[in-house]
Protein backbone atom coordinates (compact mmCIF):
# COMPACT_ATOMS: atom_id res chain seq x y z
CA UNK A 1 0.00 0.00 0.00
CA UNK A 2 1.04 3.27 -1.02
CA UNK A 3 1.20 6.41 1.36
CA UNK A 4 -0.66 8.99 -0.58
CA UNK A 5 -1.09 12.97 0.25
CA UNK A 6 -4.78 14.36 -1.16
CA UNK A 7 -4.13 18.45 -1.74
CA UNK A 8 -7.59 20.36 -0.65
CA UNK A 9 -10.07 19.12 2.06
CA UNK A 10 -12.94 20.22 -0.02
CA UNK A 11 -15.93 17.47 -0.93
CA UNK A 12 -14.04 16.25 -4.03
CA UNK A 13 -10.34 15.83 -2.18
CA UNK A 14 -12.61 14.53 0.92
CA UNK A 15 -13.95 12.01 -1.10
CA UNK A 16 -10.97 10.83 -2.57
CA UNK A 17 -9.24 10.54 0.26
CA UNK A 18 -11.89 8.16 1.97
CA UNK A 19 -12.12 6.20 -1.50
CA UNK A 20 -8.17 5.84 -0.93
CA UNK A 21 -8.43 4.93 2.65
CA UNK A 22 -10.91 2.01 2.09
CA UNK A 23 -8.20 0.55 -0.35
CA UNK A 24 -6.03 0.57 2.21
CA UNK A 25 -3.41 3.47 1.56
CA UNK A 26 -2.16 5.96 4.45
CA UNK A 27 -3.85 8.68 3.11
CA UNK A 28 -2.75 12.38 4.14
CA UNK A 29 -6.04 15.12 3.48
CA UNK A 30 -4.56 18.65 3.76
CA UNK A 31 -6.69 21.56 3.98
CA UNK A 32 -5.92 24.99 3.66
CA UNK A 33 -7.70 25.99 6.35
CA UNK A 34 -5.50 24.62 9.48
CA UNK A 35 -9.06 25.20 11.70
CA UNK A 36 -10.69 22.62 9.06
CA UNK A 37 -7.77 19.92 9.38
CA UNK A 38 -7.94 20.41 13.18
CA UNK A 39 -11.92 20.35 13.13
CA UNK A 40 -11.34 16.79 10.74
CA UNK A 41 -8.81 15.64 13.43
CA UNK A 42 -11.08 15.75 16.53
CA UNK A 43 -14.64 15.07 14.73
CA UNK A 44 -13.24 12.49 12.25
CA UNK A 45 -15.35 13.78 9.53
CA UNK A 46 -15.43 17.15 7.61
CA UNK A 47 -18.23 18.81 8.79
CA UNK A 48 -17.95 21.54 6.40
CA UNK A 49 -18.56 19.03 2.84
CA UNK A 50 -19.43 15.85 3.74
CA UNK A 51 -20.62 16.07 7.48
CA UNK A 52 -22.36 12.78 7.16
CA UNK A 53 -19.29 10.48 6.24
CA UNK A 54 -16.75 9.22 8.95
CA UNK A 55 -13.08 9.52 8.52
CA UNK A 56 -11.80 6.24 8.88
CA UNK A 57 -7.93 5.12 10.11
CA UNK A 58 -6.41 5.48 6.81
CA UNK A 59 -7.19 9.03 6.57
CA UNK A 60 -5.00 11.89 8.99
CA UNK A 61 -6.09 15.26 8.29
CA UNK A 62 -3.56 17.63 7.98
CA UNK A 63 -2.92 21.65 8.11
CA UNK A 64 0.72 21.75 7.04
CA UNK A 65 2.04 21.49 3.43
CA UNK A 66 5.16 19.51 3.73
CA UNK A 67 3.38 17.39 6.34
CA UNK A 68 1.09 15.82 3.98
CA UNK A 69 3.83 15.49 1.42
CA UNK A 70 6.54 14.08 3.01
CA UNK A 71 7.61 10.81 1.51
CA UNK A 72 3.93 10.65 -0.53
CA UNK A 73 4.43 8.44 -3.72
CA UNK A 74 1.49 10.22 -5.05
CA UNK A 75 0.38 13.38 -4.98
CA UNK A 76 -3.54 14.29 -5.81
CA UNK A 77 -4.51 17.79 -6.78
CA UNK A 78 -7.81 18.94 -6.30
CA UNK A 79 -7.63 22.57 -4.92
CA UNK A 80 -9.84 24.77 -6.94
CA UNK A 81 -8.34 25.81 -10.52
CA UNK A 82 -7.68 29.32 -8.70
CA UNK A 83 -5.55 28.04 -6.10
CA UNK A 84 -3.50 25.36 -7.83
CA UNK A 85 -0.22 27.80 -9.04
CA UNK A 86 0.22 28.93 -6.00
CA UNK A 87 -0.49 25.42 -3.93
CA UNK A 88 2.40 23.79 -6.27
CA UNK A 89 4.65 26.46 -6.25
CA UNK A 90 4.98 25.65 -2.32
CA UNK A 91 4.68 22.14 -2.67
CA UNK A 92 7.71 21.83 -5.23
CA UNK A 93 10.11 21.62 -3.36
CA UNK A 94 8.89 19.09 -0.44
CA UNK A 95 7.67 16.32 -3.42
CA UNK A 96 9.29 12.84 -3.41
CA UNK A 97 11.30 12.29 -5.40
CA UNK A 98 9.25 9.48 -7.32
CA UNK A 99 6.41 11.40 -6.34
CA UNK A 100 3.29 10.51 -9.33
CA UNK A 101 1.12 14.11 -9.83
CA UNK A 102 -2.58 13.11 -9.93
CA UNK A 103 -4.87 16.43 -11.32
CA UNK A 104 -8.32 15.63 -10.62
CA UNK A 105 -9.15 20.01 -10.55
CA UNK A 106 -11.41 20.75 -13.55
CA UNK A 107 -10.80 24.23 -15.17
CA UNK A 108 -8.59 26.44 -17.06
CA UNK A 109 -6.76 29.19 -15.26
CA UNK A 110 -7.19 32.41 -15.83
CA UNK A 111 -5.35 35.25 -17.69
CA UNK A 112 -2.45 32.41 -18.54
CA UNK A 113 -5.40 30.20 -20.12
CA UNK A 114 -3.40 27.21 -19.25
CA UNK A 115 -4.88 23.85 -18.49
CA UNK A 116 -4.69 22.43 -14.61
CA UNK A 117 -1.77 20.34 -15.63
CA UNK A 118 0.16 22.82 -17.70
CA UNK A 119 -0.02 24.43 -14.85
CA UNK A 120 1.83 22.34 -12.12
CA UNK A 121 4.08 21.67 -15.09
CA UNK A 122 4.95 25.06 -15.01
CA UNK A 123 5.62 24.69 -10.79
CA UNK A 124 7.12 21.81 -10.62
CA UNK A 125 9.18 20.98 -13.73
CA UNK A 126 9.65 18.00 -15.73
CA UNK A 127 11.18 15.55 -12.78
CA UNK A 128 7.22 14.37 -12.29
CA UNK A 129 5.01 12.68 -14.23
CA UNK A 130 1.80 14.31 -14.65
CA UNK A 131 -1.12 12.38 -14.55
CA UNK A 132 -4.89 13.97 -15.25
CA UNK A 133 -7.78 12.48 -13.81
CA UNK A 134 -11.29 12.93 -15.02
CA UNK A 135 -14.49 11.53 -15.74
CA UNK A 136 -18.23 11.40 -14.48
CA UNK A 137 -17.77 11.56 -10.51
CA UNK A 138 -20.09 13.29 -8.37
CA UNK A 139 -17.98 13.57 -4.85
CA UNK A 140 -21.26 12.67 -2.38
CA UNK A 141 -21.19 9.43 -4.65
CA UNK A 142 -17.34 8.61 -4.82
CA UNK A 143 -17.11 9.45 -0.95
CA UNK A 144 -20.20 6.19 -0.39
CA UNK A 145 -18.14 4.14 -2.40
CA UNK A 146 -21.12 4.05 -5.46
CA UNK A 147 -19.76 2.66 -8.86
CA UNK A 148 -18.17 5.30 -11.22
CA UNK A 149 -15.40 5.35 -13.81
CA UNK A 150 -13.15 7.71 -14.53
CA UNK A 151 -9.89 8.22 -17.03
CA UNK A 152 -6.36 9.53 -16.62
CA UNK A 153 -4.14 10.40 -19.30
CA UNK A 154 -0.81 11.03 -19.07
CA UNK A 155 1.98 10.86 -22.01
CA UNK A 156 4.29 8.91 -19.41
CA UNK A 157 2.58 5.22 -19.53
CA UNK A 158 4.47 4.04 -16.69
CA UNK A 159 2.70 6.13 -14.31
CA UNK A 160 -0.80 5.84 -15.92
CA UNK A 161 -0.49 2.31 -15.47
CA UNK A 162 0.62 3.26 -11.47
CA UNK A 163 -2.33 4.98 -10.90
CA UNK A 164 -4.85 2.56 -12.54
CA UNK A 165 -2.76 -0.15 -9.95
CA UNK A 166 -3.29 1.98 -7.41
CA UNK A 167 -6.35 3.63 -7.51
CA UNK A 168 -8.61 1.19 -8.67
CA UNK A 169 -11.28 -0.35 -6.00
CA UNK A 170 -14.87 -2.05 -6.23
CA UNK A 171 -16.00 1.24 -6.73
CA UNK A 172 -13.76 2.88 -9.37
CA UNK A 173 -12.47 2.13 -12.87
CA UNK A 174 -9.72 3.70 -14.14
CA UNK A 175 -9.41 4.03 -18.01
CA UNK A 176 -6.33 4.78 -19.47
CA UNK A 177 -5.57 7.79 -22.26
CA UNK A 178 -2.64 9.57 -23.91
CA UNK A 179 -4.77 12.40 -25.05
CA UNK A 180 -4.30 14.78 -21.87
CA UNK A 181 -5.87 17.70 -23.37
CA UNK A 182 -9.05 16.23 -24.91
CA UNK A 183 -9.99 14.76 -21.50
CA UNK A 184 -8.69 18.39 -19.42
CA UNK A 185 -10.79 20.44 -22.19
CA UNK A 186 -13.54 17.80 -21.57
CA UNK A 187 -13.48 18.19 -17.76
CA UNK A 188 -13.46 21.63 -17.74
CA UNK A 189 -16.23 22.79 -20.75
CA UNK A 190 -18.62 20.78 -19.67
CA UNK A 191 -19.14 22.81 -16.52
CA UNK A 192 -19.64 25.47 -18.75
CA UNK A 193 -22.13 23.99 -20.92
CA UNK A 194 -23.78 22.65 -17.29
CA UNK A 195 -24.47 26.42 -16.51
CA UNK A 196 -26.43 26.75 -19.95
CA UNK A 197 -28.28 23.45 -19.00
CA UNK A 198 -29.55 25.00 -15.88
CA UNK A 199 -30.87 28.10 -17.42
CA UNK A 200 -32.41 25.97 -19.43
CA UNK A 201 -34.26 23.98 -16.69
CA UNK A 202 -34.83 27.59 -14.87
CA UNK A 203 -36.35 28.82 -17.92
CA UNK A 204 -38.37 25.98 -18.04
CA UNK A 205 -37.71 25.23 -21.74
CA UNK A 206 -38.45 21.50 -21.47
CA UNK A 207 -36.43 17.91 -22.62
CA UNK A 208 -35.85 19.21 -26.14
CA UNK A 209 -33.74 22.58 -25.25
CA UNK A 210 -32.05 20.24 -23.16
CA UNK A 211 -31.02 17.42 -25.32
CA UNK A 212 -30.30 20.25 -28.10
CA UNK A 213 -28.08 22.13 -25.40
CA UNK A 214 -26.38 18.96 -24.35
CA UNK A 215 -25.16 17.66 -28.25
CA UNK A 216 -24.45 21.26 -29.48
CA UNK A 217 -22.28 21.97 -26.08
CA UNK A 218 -20.30 18.80 -26.86
CA UNK A 219 -19.63 19.95 -30.15
CA UNK A 220 -18.12 23.20 -29.09
CA UNK A 221 -15.99 21.09 -26.77
CA UNK A 222 -14.83 19.17 -29.44
CA UNK A 223 -14.04 22.04 -31.33
CA UNK A 224 -12.07 23.79 -28.96
CA UNK A 225 -10.09 20.27 -28.19
CA UNK A 226 -9.15 19.29 -31.33
CA UNK A 227 -7.68 22.98 -32.46
CA UNK A 228 -5.75 22.75 -28.72
CA UNK A 229 -4.48 19.02 -30.28
CA UNK A 230 -6.89 17.00 -28.80
CA UNK A 231 -8.59 13.89 -30.36
CA UNK A 232 -12.55 14.08 -31.09
CA UNK A 233 -13.21 10.82 -29.90
CA UNK A 234 -11.86 11.07 -26.70
CA UNK A 235 -15.07 13.96 -26.41
CA UNK A 236 -16.99 10.94 -27.07
CA UNK A 237 -15.94 8.80 -23.91
CA UNK A 238 -16.27 9.70 -19.93
CA UNK A 239 -14.54 12.88 -19.91
CA UNK A 240 -16.41 14.01 -22.57
CA UNK A 241 -19.76 13.19 -23.08
CA UNK A 242 -19.82 10.99 -19.82
CA UNK A 243 -18.80 13.89 -17.68
CA UNK A 244 -21.13 16.16 -19.70
CA UNK A 245 -24.56 14.73 -19.53
CA UNK A 246 -23.88 13.88 -15.39
CA UNK A 247 -23.12 17.54 -14.91
CA UNK A 248 -26.07 19.05 -17.31
CA UNK A 249 -28.48 16.68 -15.22
CA UNK A 250 -27.19 15.47 -12.27
CA UNK A 251 -29.06 16.97 -9.00
CA UNK A 252 -25.60 17.46 -7.33
CA UNK A 253 -24.17 19.92 -10.27
CA UNK A 254 -23.31 22.73 -8.66
CA UNK A 255 -22.35 24.30 -11.76
CA UNK A 256 -25.59 23.27 -13.05
CA UNK A 257 -27.40 24.86 -10.06
CA UNK A 258 -25.76 28.02 -10.23
CA UNK A 259 -27.61 27.91 -14.10
CA UNK A 260 -30.66 27.16 -12.51
CA UNK A 261 -30.94 29.96 -10.60
CA UNK A 262 -29.45 32.26 -13.22
CA UNK A 263 -32.64 31.29 -15.37
CA UNK A 264 -35.25 32.14 -12.67
CA UNK A 265 -33.30 35.76 -12.65
CA UNK A 266 -31.30 36.00 -9.42
CA UNK A 267 -27.74 37.57 -9.68
CA UNK A 268 -25.04 35.85 -9.55
CA UNK A 269 -23.12 37.31 -6.91
CA UNK A 270 -26.23 36.43 -4.55
CA UNK A 271 -26.35 32.74 -6.06
CA UNK A 272 -21.93 31.96 -5.45
CA UNK A 273 -23.09 34.08 -1.74
CA UNK A 274 -24.90 31.13 -0.85
CA UNK A 275 -22.66 28.18 -2.25
CA UNK A 276 -20.10 26.71 0.10
CA UNK A 277 -18.20 24.92 -2.77
CA UNK A 278 -16.82 26.30 -5.98
CA UNK A 279 -18.41 26.50 -9.10
CA UNK A 280 -15.85 25.77 -11.58
CA UNK A 281 -17.68 27.09 -14.96
CA UNK A 282 -17.98 30.28 -13.47
CA UNK A 283 -14.22 31.43 -14.06
CA UNK A 284 -13.87 28.63 -16.72
CA UNK A 285 -16.78 30.50 -19.05
CA UNK A 286 -14.37 33.45 -19.87
CA UNK A 287 -11.17 31.93 -20.28
CA UNK A 288 -12.49 28.97 -22.18
CA UNK A 289 -14.26 32.49 -24.56
CA UNK A 290 -10.61 33.82 -24.55
CA UNK A 291 -8.85 30.85 -25.70
CA UNK A 292 -11.82 30.47 -28.52
CA UNK A 293 -10.54 33.76 -29.53
CA UNK A 294 -7.10 33.04 -29.60
CA UNK A 295 -7.36 29.76 -31.57
CA UNK A 296 -9.89 30.70 -34.00
CA UNK A 297 -12.60 28.58 -32.53
CA UNK A 298 -16.64 29.86 -32.07
CA UNK A 299 -18.16 28.91 -28.71
CA UNK A 300 -21.74 30.75 -29.38
CA UNK A 301 -23.02 28.69 -25.81
CA UNK A 302 -20.01 29.83 -23.95
CA UNK A 303 -20.10 33.13 -25.20
CA UNK A 304 -24.26 33.81 -24.06
CA UNK A 305 -23.38 32.15 -21.04
CA UNK A 306 -20.30 34.66 -20.55
CA UNK A 307 -22.35 37.86 -21.22
CA UNK A 308 -24.71 36.33 -18.87
CA UNK A 309 -22.57 35.93 -15.72
CA UNK A 310 -21.61 39.36 -16.47
CA UNK A 311 -24.68 40.31 -16.06
CA UNK A 312 -24.88 42.03 -19.51
CA UNK A 313 -28.20 40.34 -21.04
CA UNK A 314 -30.97 38.27 -19.11
CA UNK A 315 -30.91 34.91 -19.56
CA UNK A 316 -33.59 34.49 -21.86
CA UNK A 317 -32.04 36.44 -24.01
CA UNK A 318 -28.89 34.26 -24.52
CA UNK A 319 -31.31 31.46 -25.38
CA UNK A 320 -33.41 33.13 -28.27
CA UNK A 321 -30.35 34.72 -29.59
CA UNK A 322 -28.75 30.87 -29.96
CA UNK A 323 -31.93 29.82 -31.59
CA UNK A 324 -32.01 33.02 -33.85
CA UNK A 325 -28.13 32.20 -34.89
CA UNK A 326 -27.88 31.32 -38.63
CA UNK A 327 -28.46 27.36 -39.79
CA UNK A 328 -25.51 25.41 -40.88
CA UNK A 329 -24.84 21.53 -41.60
CA UNK A 330 -24.56 19.96 -38.33
CA UNK A 331 -20.69 18.57 -39.10
CA UNK A 332 -19.56 21.96 -39.58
Amino acid sequence: MSTIAVIGAGSWGTAFALHLARLGHSVRLWARDPALATDMARRRANAVYLPDLILPDGVTAVGRLGEALSNASFVVCTVPSHGVRVVFRAAAPRLATNAVLVSGTKGLETGSLLRVSEVIRDEVGAAHAVVVLSGPSFAAEVARGLPAAVCVASDDSAAVERVQAEFRGPGLRLYASTDVVGVEIGGALKNVIAIAAGVVEGLGLGANAMAALITRGLVEISRLACALGGRRETLAGLSGLGDLVLTCTGELSRNHHVGVELGKGRPLTDILAEMKMVAEGVNTTVAAVELGVRHGVELPIASQMADVLAGRKPARLAVEELMARPQRNEME
